[in-house]
């Protein structure tokens, strides 16, 4: 192709570094910096190049075209350490027939039945917070996902104290992609403490994958959950094969692991938000009222939650909980007429998108009312914290419906305060969520509506 761009490279490199140390600095602020240099912008972390797209309909067609944009990169690198070849990280040639496999876990039809376990777990913990109890609520939000995602995937199968350790493994496998995501050989085998407790909480979780489907297989019985539809699906276009050991267990530690975390990122950041946007907590709480009459949310009542709905979603474009994803160029191509090699390294960010005030009105305002239908909407390509295309996430309407529930069981019984001004920091590591937030809890005292 003839008058193909060059591709700029953002200021500020370091010699040896690259921008690994403005990214260090404060990731999303460099990020969101990009776009005044191009639509796609060279960054070097450290002696690793990477291309970053900074135009949403670019980003799009990246997103499209899995053939020649796939899973690759530093970040799947390294999250292939932990989830293997699995329906999130396989590459393009082995995801339509993972995907064919999967499906049925994740159809709608089952989703009445997950959201019974949802329910069942959201009330089990919000039930029993105290009045005025000072909640860690980032902790609190991990307690609830991560019950249902057991719950959800398992059934029965997992004891109690093996739950505990395994929202620990989460958490420290969360922490350690973050980390390594930058590292090269043989920075990423030190045995630093880092990197010990790593290797032993992924050992861990697969583990434990490992043997709860060995379990299944030798008993051959339904349990409803997701496992069970894993190990029961069948390809009818492929000679009516299963899906392998391996690869449930890497479709099993994914969902673990992004069920998990990033849910948990969502509902910490919602709470924050609408403590400190009081009008809008106001509007809430009338709708739960009017909606939930005093009991926990259900599936039945989430087409009726409209507000809590959007004020998830608006939690969503302000704090993507993934909020950086690499991708690996399969083939010498273009995009927006500049040249890509194959082999190249390409990023592209939720967070990035979500704040573009040529998007997005007031793009760092809270406001939930931007997501009503009857408003003029941004595109659909501009909201991506699920992704699009064909690797869009395969379990986003069950994610949106364990955070609807969540967020309506807890706002119809208590409120939420924060017990100082502190402007939480975000973390920066696998999912994004304010950190180091306590909220109190007062009992609320529902005003019904007939």
């Amino acid at each position: 192709m003839k008058n193909l761009r060059p591709i700029p490279t953002a200021p500020h490199a370091w010699p040896l570094a690259g921008h690994l140390v403005s990214w260090l600095r404060d990731p999303l602020a460099f990020l969101t910096s990009l776009p005044a240099h191009g639509e796609l912008v060279r960054i070097r972390m450290g002696p690793l190049p990477l291309v970053v797209i900074c135009d949403p309909e670019l980003t799009r067609q990246a997103l499209v075209d899995d053939r020649v944009f796939d899973k690759g990169g530093p970040f799947w690198d390294r999250g292939r350490e932990v989830v293997g070849d699995g329906l999130g990280s396989c590459p393009h040639s082995e995801h339509r027939r993972l995907r064919r496999l999967a499906q049925p876990a994740f159809h709608t039809g089952r989703l009445p039945g997950y959201a019974r376990t949802m329910t069942a777990c959201i009330e089990a913990t919000t039930s029993s917070w105290l009045p005025g109890q000072d909640l860690d609520v980032p902790t609190e939000m991990m307690t609830i996902t991560s019950q249902v995602t057991a719950a959800t995937l398992f059934s029965d199968s997992l004891p109690p104290a093996e739950l505990g350790d395994l929202v620990a493994d989460v958490r420290t496998i969360a922490a350690g992609v973050s980390r390594r995501m930058f590292l090269v050989p043989p920075l990423d085998r030190l045995p630093t403490q880092h990197n010990r407790a790593y290797l032993r909480a992924r050992t861990h979780l697969r583990h434990v994958c490992d043997l709860i489907i060995a379990e299944r297989r030798a008993g051959n019985t339904d349990h409803g959950d997701l496992l069970s539809a894993l190990v029961a699906a069948r390809d009818p276009d492929d000679g009516n094969r299963g899906l392998t050991d391996a690869e449930i267990s890497d479709t099993i530690a994914a969902v673990f692991l992004a069920g998990t975390e990033t849910t948990a990122s969502a509902l910490a950041s919602a709470l924050d938000l609408l403590a400190r946007h009081p009008e809008i907590e106001r509007r809430l709480h009338a709708e739960v009222d009017s909606v939930l009459r005093g009991s926990p949310a259900t599936h039945a009542d989430v087409s009726r939650l409209l507000l809590t709905e959007r004020v998830i979603t608006e939690a969503l474009r302000l704090y993507a909980p993934v909020w950086f994803i690499t991708r690996t160029v399969t083939r010498d191509t273009h995009l927006g007429g500049h040249p890509l090699p194959a082999g190249a390294s390409i990023a592209y960010s939720p967070h990035l998108i979500h704040h573009q005030p040529d998007l997005y009105a007031a793009p760092e305002t809270f406001n939930p009312d931007r997501w009503d239908p009857k408003r003029s909407q941004p595109p659909r390509h501009a909201f991506i914290p699920f992704a699009s295309g064909p690797r869009k996430c395969i379990g986003d309407t069950f994610a949106m419906t364990e955070a609807t529930l969540t967020l309506a069981t807890i706002a119809a019984r208590w409120r939420l305060k924060h017990l100082s001004d502190h402007q939480h920091r975000r973390v920066k590591g696998l999912a994004l969520s304010p950190t180091e937030l306590r909220m109190q809890v007062t009992p609320r005292t529902a005003t019904h509506v007939n």
